[in-house]
């Protein structure tokens, strides 16, 4: 944040292009900037940057304390995860003291060391990946494979070091260090070795970012010879790839936001054409994991054919059509419970483990392969949340499960299958922060419809819910996306300065199941706007009845990408209600960028917004669409981020957005737009440290906004 002094914004040229459409003529003055190689597109995005370090210049000092003190959060010496085993291996990472990145390790086994969870010996350790050697050049990296062959001997790994998403594999030689000439320049994450280790398979992305095609590598093969698996053809569908956990199946699964269409390969006969398991029907959602056994074992299918909230199903693998499908008779999910939504089922040699959400949180089960004697794992902390690691062997008799709530630094326990009972292994180093000072809570608010809306808030143990305190309210509310509560070693220091953070849990997201997402997408998704609001409005004590815990005209409200259109239809809906808005990276020009097939993520996301060909959609979008609505009269103060290397929500919507509240403004409104013109990604800058940097400037303009600097 340094730079000249900008005495005015930066001013955009119009160039008017009008949209007819349903009848409606539409002009935007901005189009131009879908043309993200124009001179005058880099020199408009430039301008924005210098305006805003040099307005945010005087929030440079307060800024910098905020890093500080977050970045003294960090440990000290060299911190290592929680380990796995595999295969007679112990495998963990470290952070290296300093470091933003992590190192990749592992070290055999002692003959008569348990297999089993938890901190060993690390002698003999090898490194085999160094995020921070692969992020050197330009600051950047994100890894999106790392899988060791079955014979132990090579990883095959991808890295994205620009935030583009495009990621370069590679496979290394474990023992000798060295790459292999085999090297595939454009990938996608997701992939699985064949059980002979000679062959990987991995996903392509096409020319919009979508992956659509499974690739067959021969190790020790030029990339030119690799052979096309599976592609597929509806735009509206991606792709993943994975192994099973029992190693025996490569499971191809193609998605969109509300069908699902599985392929199983035999890891054993990589050559083997893929097999249907059940051919996609609009509207059937269906996932599969395996249990080994005779004749090829068993498939466990968690699917919505007949159950909106999900349940448990069972097929063999043999023969894995619908009409083999069997409910498991699993009384925590199947028949399907009303209130209990099945997320997801992991398969182990003798057991199944549920991932669950009820009553607005998450919880994890435990049963049999027949299904009976389920043993529910709820979190262990308050207002907390709860996760399954996903390293487990498939004969492991113990699981590690990780915790943390918005207050409580992460703690990862094993979790003995057969007794429920934890041992807790490690638990994330905070230097100097203790949890004791601090109260978390889950409170329910009352949307306008009566519906009750869960808020996770974090405070101080000092600082009362009276009505005095100043609020930071953050949101999604998409794709069924649950935000469960995360420990953010930046959160202390807002809350130091007597702030309360809170979590709208509006509905759009998958907090309350199947039917909380379908309650707040397409046609349906002003209601999101509408919790959002009415959560502020509960919490602010103006709604009858409703007692004021925080100060109503100290809010600031954030929420990136999806949760950023949130913010920007609310900056719009009800300006007068907020002190101040951040909107990172936010999807706001919604009609134009869902008309356009040639942005990705468009045509598949048509069954999250809408279709604005059809008019009913039109009306809907064009109803809340930010850049389509400034707002009148005067504004918050609003703070916008961007990335000019973002595949998710193209630079040009945010500059487009900003550029047209400049020109709308009449109010003298602050209007700042931290655009990343190098290397960096949809949810900002990658390491621990440049989070904590980026974290640092956020937290400068929002306690800047609220007058409430001083811890």
């Amino acid at each position: 944040m340094n730079g000249g002094q900008p005495a005015q914004p930066p001013h955009a040229p119009r160039i008017p292009v009008t949209r007819v459409m349903h009848g409606r003529r539409d002009a935007d003055n901005y189009a131009w900037m879908r043309d993200h190689d124009a001179p005058a597109m880099r020199e408009y995005l430039a301008a924005e940057r210098r305006y805003y370090d040099a307005q945010s210049a005087p929030l440079e000092p307060l800024a910098d304390e905020l890093y500080r003190e977050a970045a003294g959060r960090m440990p000290a010496d060299a911190d290592d995860s929680v380990g796995w085993t595999l295969r007679g291996y112990h495998y963990w990472y470290r952070t290296p003291a300093d470091a933003e990145n992590r190192q990749l390790l592992r070290t055999r086994l002692r003959p008569a060391e348990p297999a089993e969870p938890g901190p060993r010996s690390q002698a003999g350790e090898q490194l085999l990946l160094d995020e921070n050697q692969l992020g050197a050049q330009t600051g950047y990296v994100e890894i999106g494979v790392a899988e060791v062959s079955p014979d132990d001997r090579v990883l095959a790994w991808s890295a994205d070091t620009s935030g583009a998403e495009i990621y370069r594999l590679a496979f290394t030689e474990i023992d000798t260090g060295r790459t292999l000439p085999d090297v595939i320049e454009r990938t996608y994450p997701g992939g699985a070795w064949s059980a002979d280790n000679a062959y990987f398979f991995y996903l392509v992305p096409d020319q919009l970012n979508r992956p659509y095609q499974v690739w067959r590598h021969a190790l020790g093969t030029a990339a030119e010879a690799d052979e096309l698996v599976y592609e597929e053809g509806d735009a509206r569908f991606d792709l993943t790839v994975r192994l099973s956990r029992s190693r025996e199946l490569v499971i191809i699964t193609a998605e969109s936001r509300d069908t699902t269409e599985v392929w199983l390969i035999p890891s054993a006969r990589p050559l083997t054409r893929a097999a249907l398991v059940e051919g996609r029907r609009r509207g059937r959602e269906y996932r599969v994991d395996h249990a080994a056994g005779p004749r090829g074992g068993d498939l466990f299918i968690v699917t919505d054919d007949g159950h909106s909230e999900f349940t448990l199903m069972r097929a063999p693998a043999a023969a894995p059509g619908r009409s083999n499908w069997e409910l498991t008779g699993c009384p925590a999910v199947a028949p399907a419970r009303a209130d209990t939504r099945l997320v997801r089922c992991d398969v182990l040699a003798g057991h199944l483990v549920l991932t669950l959400r009820r009553g607005g949180a998450p919880l994890l089960a435990i049963t049999g392969h027949d299904a009976r004697g389920v043993r529910e794992v709820h979190p262990a902390l308050a207002a907390g949340s709860i996760r399954l690691e996903d390293h487990a062997e498939y004969e492991a008799r113990s699981v590690i499960i990780a915790e943390e709530s918005l207050i409580e630094p992460q703690r990862w326990s094993e979790l003995d299958l057969a007794t429920g009972a934890r041992r807790e292994l490690k638990r994330a180093e905070v230097p100097g922060y203790a949890a004791a000072g601090y109260r978390t809570e889950r409170l329910l608010a009352r949307a306008g419809d009566g519906t009750q809306i869960p808020v996770t808030i974090a405070r101080r143990a000092e600082t009362g819910l009276d009505g005095s305190p100043a609020c930071l309210l953050y949101g999604y509310g998409a794709y069924e996306s649950s935000l469960d509560p995360e420990f953010d070693r930046s959160l202390p220091s807002l809350l130091d300065r007597g702030m309360v953070y809170a979590v709208a849990h509006v509905r759009g997201g998958g907090e309350g199941g199947r039917q909380w997402w379908q309650q707040g997408r397409l046609r349906a998704k002003p209601t999101t706007f509408s919790d959002f609001i009415d959560v502020a409005d509960w919490l602010a004590g103006d709604q009858a009845g409703a007692k004021a815990l925080i100060d109503g005209d100290r809010i600031v409200c954030r929420g990136l990408s999806a949760g950023g259109l949130l913010q920007g239809a609310v900056y719009s809906l009800a300006p007068g209600r907020w002190r101040a808005v951040v909107a990172e990276v936010p999807f706001v020009d919604c009609v134009t960028t869902m008309l356009d097939p040639d942005i990705p993520l468009t045509i598949n996301e048509w069954d999250e917004w809408g279709d604005p060909r059809d008019p009913g959609d039109f009306d809907c979008l064009r109803g809340y669409s930010p850049y389509d609505n400034p707002p009148a009269g005067p504004r918050p103060d609003l703070l916008v981020t961007g990335a000019v290397h973002d595949p998710r929500v193209l630079v040009h919507e945010p500059a487009k957005w900003v550029a047209r509240l400049r020109e709308t403004d009449t109010a003298g409104s602050t209007i700042l737009f931290r655009v990343e013109l190098g290397a960096g990604a949809h949810t900002g800058p990658s390491g621990r440290f440049g989070h904590l940097r980026y974290e640092a400037e956020v937290s400068a303009f929002v306690l800047g906004a609220i007058g409430a600097a001083g811890p």
